[in-house]
């Protein structure tokens, strides 16, 4: 199994468009995937997804619920775990208790082949314990300074305070592949020249107007429209992702 993080330097950047439409073409792909919104203040995976989860991830971690009710199997056949909205107690969830959950979590979700988070945005005190969990840490980032200047603020820290180099970069909402692998190429300059690391490129989404389409219908992109050149670009990570 592969765990996964995928982070955003902040918000407004499709972190959770990209965590839904890669699990989803992950599971199309007959991969056995399991998406759990880490996000655990402002969780929106089920929204996004379009499906009603009794129990979520609080439920979990406050050890109300085992597993098995609390995750929901989708017809694509991805499972999900859903998060928690507007639960302060389990934002602010101190690391130490995170990291147990989540060891815990990895280890009793059963037989799968890619465990993905969806972590919240930023660099809030839960991001980092998480993404530290996770074999790769995927960061969505789009090519303005504030997004560029937010994701150099995420692999910095984790590589200068937590020495972890398994970092991936998805340029989101470009004009173009040319466009993507520019804007790989500034932020990958930077992390070499002042981070002595090179971070990895997964791959590029287009700017496409199908996507807010999809999210007004509660439908991941790749389900709602599998044509639009969004969805070519998921499935297209979802093959490199599981090429690594």
């Amino acid at each position: 199994m592969k765990s996964i993080g995928i982070a955003s330097g902040k918000g407004g950047v499709g972190k959770t468009t990209v965590a839904t439409n890669l699990a989803c073409a992950l599971a199309k792909a007959n991969h056995r995937v399991m998406l759990v919104d880490g996000d655990l203040g402002l969780a929106n995976v089920q929204l996004a997804l379009g499906i009603h989860a009794k129990f979520n991830l609080g439920h979990y971690i406050r050890g109300e619920k085992p597993l098995s009710e609390v995750v929901i199997t989708t017809p694509s056949g991805l499972k999900v775990v859903a998060g928690t909205s507007g639960d302060g107690a389990l934002a602010d969830l101190n690391p130490q208790k995170l990291s147990a959950v989540m060891t815990d979590l990895i280890g009793s979700c059963g037989p799968l082949d890619f465990l993905i988070f969806d972590a919240a945005a930023g660099v809030s005190s839960n991001v980092i314990p998480l993404l530290k969990l996770c074999d790769q840490a995927l960061i969505v980032v789009r090519d303005d300074p504030s997004s560029i200047a937010d994701c150099y603020g995420i692999i910095k820290i984790l590589k200068n305070e937590h020495d972890y180099e398994a970092t991936l970069l998805l340029a989101n909402g470009v004009e173009s592949e040319n466009e993507g692998a520019n804007l790989h190429a500034r932020v990958n300059s930077a992390c070499n020249k002042f981070l002595s690391t090179n971070v990895h490129y997964l791959g590029h989404v287009v700017e496409d107007s199908t996507v807010k389409e999809s999210a007004k219908k509660y439908k991941p992109i790749v389900e709602a429209f599998p044509s639009a050149k969004a969805s070519v670009n998921f499935r297209a990570l979802a093959k490199a992702i599981a090429s690594i």
